[in-house]
């Protein structure tokens, strides 16, 4: 069939998803793997706290071999953790883990959910966490997704105690147990019966999982299960699978070989009826224990007995009995899923490709997109593509699609005004501190937005009648990775960002601030407009801005002037708002781009911090040597403060002048990421003798490449100060550390964000001073952030202190105190 043009004006249809995907185009195997799941019942949910702490190999156990439905519930999205692949923090790393974590439910079978809640950093007790999450919000989401979801068993990955030995941890057993006890309660949570139904698991239990932490608490009484298995259909031991989904958290360097042989894992009953030969013991997983199901599993099993590898589409009758059969069934929940499950099972049987695409990424509310349907049918099978439904008006095409025709039709159409941006719902508004804001409650659990711009496919299978419904994805050809397909970004019409995260002001002059205004429709025009807090003015605010063309850029200047801001220390945000007619826009434009999961955009609010820092470098130059680890923002922040900042590679280290460089600082967990130091380090003790100084942020205890850190021994630790206001105390208050060349005071210490620091350093070598102690509530002072001693003419600093957060939030102490520990 010729390609035509039809132009529309139309509203898109839109239409549930967890995530957008092309056409679903699985094998022969892989089909009857579905098959079977479509003919099981029973479902699992496995809760934790963070991205990284789900059992993989359980989850594709449960789902591959018992063919359950299994799913995740992760309570939050790992934001406050530490990032081993780039620089990215906070809620730009939220999002790359979860990403991680669909990635790795793509791999094990498994579904995916989180809560309400944020993760605000390392917490000791339960206590702090729901004090901080706020209990019942997040039971709450819980419960939500206990009765939506509807589990037969529930599965803790920690204990309810502080052996969980995280506060998050401990947390995700508490709230899992509560809502088991009260999700079957209809005077809990009431306004969700609104969408669903109260629902009673069988039974909780706790994944004792010895291997966790190198702790060991089974028992002989608690119910074990070996979960490793070769699965023929997918070619694969469930340990390999397993290790294919872990290895999906790059972010929190998980990479994993895979486990053969054996496995046992083992389960202590929580509450409910203890298992005795199988995890859902007393829960029917045929078809016989639902109403009107007898049918339903009668057709399944004859789809099996008769399913031809080599033509799938010959299940296509069957396949439609099943569907009829299925929406007959009263239970709507279970009904709606299994329809679900055998409308794809028709689509993939069948060979049909449904696509809808778009060769354009960017697209704003209001404007013309260019959308390419694309249908082909790859099988013998008798298929008619009736009609395509776009934005809620059908348009019918009524096209026979004979074996291996490729046919598509062109549209454009116009995005409805009231479509709203691709920004991730949990970030449109400011979160609180330890939560997410957000009050539609049909957004609790789902992993990320449903897709705004979607098609439907109408077709006509053999007389029988089916509607496929496909996002519009971007599509285009990279010349390394071949066909590339990514959801379409919708945008504001025009964005802002600002050079620099923070500007430091440590005098009187002024500072640069380049903004760049960026256009995502043609001729937008307007005026850009800086705020500042009180102490700073603008010298030449309210610039105009004129973009002639979609994705134009343009570069504004600002001149800031700190007015006596750097009187006392202080640390506030700018924000920038671009007037365009009687609409203002303040979000900015961001994209992740990484190779193991799809590029991420987000819109976060246009602001930097503006520190304002008394400052003194003390003698000698600035030039810094920087020795990247598993990423951060500290070589930016010293430029900041007019240091001239060297990243080092490994190659400088074998080769270079060290002795060029005033102070070389060794970035977080660079001895974890970082082998050739195992190699230099007589070459970096050398430059310290030589009167260097050189200072090394915190690494794991784990996997480090070589324990000779130091010119004397020290031991890292798995200890941390985690609350950020903690007490500090000065145990050598006139150590020059302290005092050179900034007075470092227990002003110096307020301010902070997150905490104090991690991975804390013990048995320390008399050779070195530990001028700092600092505790958590309820626990003794200890030593270990902080430790530094004099070799030959230089000095060696190893501090756990968390610089690596500070100073990007423009932490006026942070700043002091680094600049100490550089100084000669």
């Amino acid at each position: 069939m010729k390609k035509t043009a039809l132009i529309l004006g139309l509203c898109f249809l839109l239409v549930p998803s967890l995530f957008a995907q092309k056409s679903i185009e699985w094998g022969a195997a892989q089909i009857k793997l579905q098959l079977e799941k479509l003919n099981t019942l029973g479902a699992v949910l496995y809760v934790a706290a963070h991205p990284d702490d789900e059992n993989t190999t359980l989850i594709t156990y449960l789902s591959n071999e018992k063919k359950y439905r299994t799913a995740y519930l992760a309570l939050n999205r790992g934001s406050g953790g530490q990032n081993l692949i780039g620089g990215e923090q906070g809620p730009t790393l939220g999002l790359i883990r979860t990403e991680e974590l669909l990635a790795a439910r793509a791999r094990d079978g498994g579904e995916q959910f989180f809560t309400h809640a944020l993760d605000f950093g390392f917490s000791k007790t339960a206590k702090e966490t729901l004090g901080f999450w706020g209990h019942d919000r997040i039971l709450s989401d819980v419960v939500w997704i206990v009765r939506k979801f509807r589990p037969d068993v529930i599965i803790c990955r920690f204990p309810e105690d502080k052996r969980a030995g995280h506060g998050n941890h401990w947390s995700s057993a508490i709230l899992a147990h509560e809502a088991f006890s009260v999700a079957g309660d209809s005077t809990k949570f009431p306004e969700q019966l609104k969408y669903v139904n109260t629902w009673q698991p069988k039974r909780i239990l706790w994944d004792v999982y010895s291997r966790f932490f190198g702790m060991d608490y089974t028992t002989p009484g608690q119910f074990k299960l070996n979960i490793e298995g070769y699965n023929p259909l997918l070619g694969q031991g469930y340990g390999e699978i397993s290790a294919q989904s872990r290895s999906m958290h790059k972010s929190q360097g998980m990479g994993t070989a895979p486990r053969y042989g054996d496995q046992w894992e083992y389960f202590e009953t929580i509450a409910g009826t203890k298992p005795e030969s199988s995890l859902l013991d007393g829960v029917n997983i045929s078809w016989t224990g639902t109403v009107g199901g007898n049918r339903v599993g009668r057709l399944t099993q004859k789809a099996l007995d008769a399913y031809d590898m080599s033509h799938p589409e010959n299940s296509l009758p069957v396949l439609f009995e099943i569907k009829e059969a299925i929406s007959q069934l009263s239970d709507i929940p279970l009904r709606n899923y299994k329809e679900k499950q055998v409308d794809e099972l028709i689509l993939a049987s069948s060979g049909i490709l449904l696509n809808a695409v778009s060769p354009e990424l960017y697209t704003v509310a209001g404007e013309n997109l260019n959308i390419r349907t694309e249908v082909i049918n790859r099988s013998q099978s008798h298929l008619k593509l009736d009609s395509v439904k776009l934005i809620g008006v059908t348009k019918n095409v009524e096209i026979n699609l004979l074996l291996n025709q490729y046919d598509t039709i062109s549209y454009q159409v116009i995005v409805p005004q009231n479509t709203p941006i691709s920004q991730p719902y949990w970030l449109i508004e400011k979160p609180g501190f330890a939560h997410y804001n957000f009050d539609d409650q049909l957004l609790v659990g789902k992993p990320m937005n449903t897709p705004s711009l979607s098609v439907t496919f109408y077709l006509t299978f053999y007389k029988n009648k089916i509607a496929i419904t496909r996002p519009v994805l971007y599509k285009y050809t990279d010349p390394v990775r071949g066909e590339v397909y990514e959801n379409i970004v919708v945008t504001p019409q025009v964005t802002a960002n600002i050079k620099d995260e923070v500007y430091v002001f440590t005098d009187e002059k002024t500072q640069e601030v380049v903004v760049k205004v960026k256009g995502f429709k043609p001729n937008v025009k307007g005026m850009a407009h800086l705020d500042v807090p009180a102490g700073f003015t603008v010298k030449n605010n309210d610039q105009p801005f004129s973009l002639k063309n979609a994705e134009d850029e343009g570069i504004l200047s600002f001149t800031l002037l700190p007015g006596g801001a750097v009187i006392k220390p202080m640390s506030e945000l700018m924000k920038v708002r671009l007037d365009v007619g009687t609409k203002q826009y303040t979000r900015g434009f961001k994209t992740i781009a990484l190779t193991h999961v799809p590029a991420i955009t987000l819109f976060p609010q246009t602001q930097a911090r503006l520190a304002s820092v008394p400052l003194l470098k003390g003698k000698g130059g600035s030039s810094v040597g920087y020795i990247a680890g598993a990423g951060d923002k500290i070589p930016e922040a010293l430029g900041q403060i007019g240091y001239n900042v060297k990243l080092l590679s490994d190659e400088d280290l074998s080769s270079a002048n060290l002795a060029s460089y005033d102070a070389i600082i060794i970035g977080i967990r660079a001895y974890n990421t970082r082998h050739h130091l195992k190699y230099v380090r007589r070459h970096l003790m050398d430059y310290v003798k030589n009167g260097g100084s050189l200072v090394v942020q915190y690494n794991n205890s784990q996997g480090l490449v070589t324990d000779f850190i130091g010119p004397y021994p020290f031991k890292l630790v798995n200890k941390r100060i985690t609350d950020e206001t903690s007490p500090v105390r000065f145990l050598l208050p006139n150590d020059p550390i302290l005092n050179y060349p900034n007075k470092i005071t227990q002003d110096d210490f307020k301010g902070w964000v997150q905490e104090r620091g991690l991975y804390f350093v013990e048995d320390v070598d008399s050779h070195y001073r530990e001028p700092l102690a600092m505790k958590d509530p309820d626990e003794d002072f200890q030593n270990g952030s902080l430790i530094v001693t004099d070799y030959g003419k230089g000095k060696f600093v190893y501090t756990s202190l968390d610089f690596f957060r500070q100073l990007p939030a423009g932490v006026p102490g942070g700043f002091r105190l680094f600049v100490n520990l550089m100084a000669k």
